[in-house]
């Protein structure tokens, strides 16, 4: 028998809930606590199933039977009418979702959880804030090339050349996780390669030759200012990390048995764990060291509290109080000045300095076959190294300290 109206508004409820049917699959549920509900029954792909419609009154006899008669059609269309609402709160969700800024936010989150750095999380935030103004409050999947080139323009014709370029390569990884996430169908920021000026490169500053190289090592021996600064000065040329590796690193990374400075991949730019062998003249500088800061985390802590690092300036300011201008030398210059005096003296397989150096092959294929580490080879080339700069200082006279320090010390 067919509902009516009044039939379903004496309904009463019960200790257990029940069904009201009017046929055809559609009926009125009637929970315990009184609320009633339309549901209707059916078959797809040889599965029974159930799916919700909505509630009564809200949900009139009427519109109740229109939608089933709808969802029934949809299913002899081939049509499954739960996934079908499924599919509809999910599309509902992204649209609230899908402003740029939500999605850009949402991959930052992602690539966070994933370990970049933070100091590349942070770098990555100013970018985004660029953008944000214009494109923000945009839906994501709206978006053309045409309106991030004007976006995109305006940045450039404030000078800021390497600016636009970066932005516009992360433009397109967001745009990209838009595109798996089903927020957009795909990226116009790939059509905008090249519709940039190209910004110049420009080198660390850097002194590169033997003479120069000299002098620069008998200014850090003379060097006047804090003790601290002046270890990290003499240390710098013989390990030549990256600025932040030097400045950041902590006394457990270095292993006294082995000899082997390790940096954990967290503090890498590469996100790979990097070794350095310890020629005799680092050992006997750490154990100087040791004696200064060994009480700290840090091997170059700051000036004002050993529980922070040295502050990422300080080599740089150090290097202009000895008369060494910003385009001569900067800290970052000890590895330029490493990499073109190793690979002049044609004794080291290239690939070994440019693993000391932490550099990672960016050919894919060649990376594949290049997996060694040549580690023996680092550890000889470390030590000559070493002795090659004792003889640029001393003009050939090479010393060579004991490491005596160990880890039960």
């Amino acid at each position: 028998m067919k509902l009516t109206f009044t039939a379903i508004q004496n309904a009463k409820p019960r200790e257990r809930g029940y069904k009201m049917f009017d046929g055809e699959g559609l009926y009125l549920y009637v929970s315990p606590a009184g609320g009633k509900s339309w549901r209707l029954t059916y078959r797809f792909q040889g599965q029974q199933k159930a799916i919700t419609i909505g509630p009564w009154p809200m949900i009139s006899l009427a519109d109740a039977r229109a939608r089933g008669l709808e969802m029934r059609r949809q299913v002899h269309d081939g049509i499954d009418p739960a996934l079908e609402k499924q599919l509809r709160k999910f599309n509902a969700m992204m649209d609230r979702n899908s402003n740029f800024r939500t999605v850009a936010e949402e991959w930052l989150e992602k690539r966070e959880k994933e370990g970049l750095g933070d100091a590349t999380i942070a770098k990555t935030r100013w970018l985004l804030s660029l953008i944000y103004p214009v494109l923000g409050k945009r839906p994501i999947g709206e978006l053309g090339s045409p309106e991030l080139f004007i976006a995109l323009r305006k940045i450039e014709a404030t000078g800021r050349h390497e600016t636009t370029r970066r932005l516009r390569s992360l433009l397109g990884r967001i745009f990209r996780y838009a595109v798996a996430t089903g927020r957009a169908d795909r990226d116009p920021a790939s059509d905008l390669r090249g519709a940039f000026i190209v910004p110049q490169t420009k080198h660390f500053a850097a002194i590169t030759t033997p003479i120069e190289a000299g002098n620069l090592l008998r200014a850090i021996e003379t060097f006047q200012g804090h003790e601290i600064t002046r270890m990290a000065l003499r240390i710098a040329p013989h390990v030549f990390l990256r600025p932040g590796e030097l400045r950041l690193a902590q006394w457990a990374d270095i292993e006294f048995d082995k000899a082997i400075w390790q940096i954990p991949a967290e503090r890498t730019k590469m996100r790979r764990l990097h070794k350095v062998p310890l020629s005799r003249q680092v050992c006997d500088l750490i154990e100087q060291l040791y004696d200064l800061t060994g009480h700290a985390p840090y091997l170059f802590p700051s000036f004002y509290t050993w529980k922070r690092s040295m502050s990422e300036n300080t080599i740089n300011l150090a290097l202009r109080r000895m008369g060494f201008s910003a385009d001569e030398m900067t800290a970052h210059g000890f590895r330029a000045m490493a990499s073109t005096l190793l690979n002049e003296m044609g004794m080291w397989h290239p690939d070994a300095i440019e693993r000391q150096l932490a550099h990672v092959e960016t050919n894919g294929v060649r990376r594949a076959y290049a997996r060694g580490e040549h580690w023996n080879e680092r550890v000889k080339m470390m030590q000559h190294w070493s002795d090659y700069l004792d003889q640029l200082r001393e003009g050939g006279k090479v010393v060579r300290p004991v490491f005596k320090r160990r880890v039960s010390e």
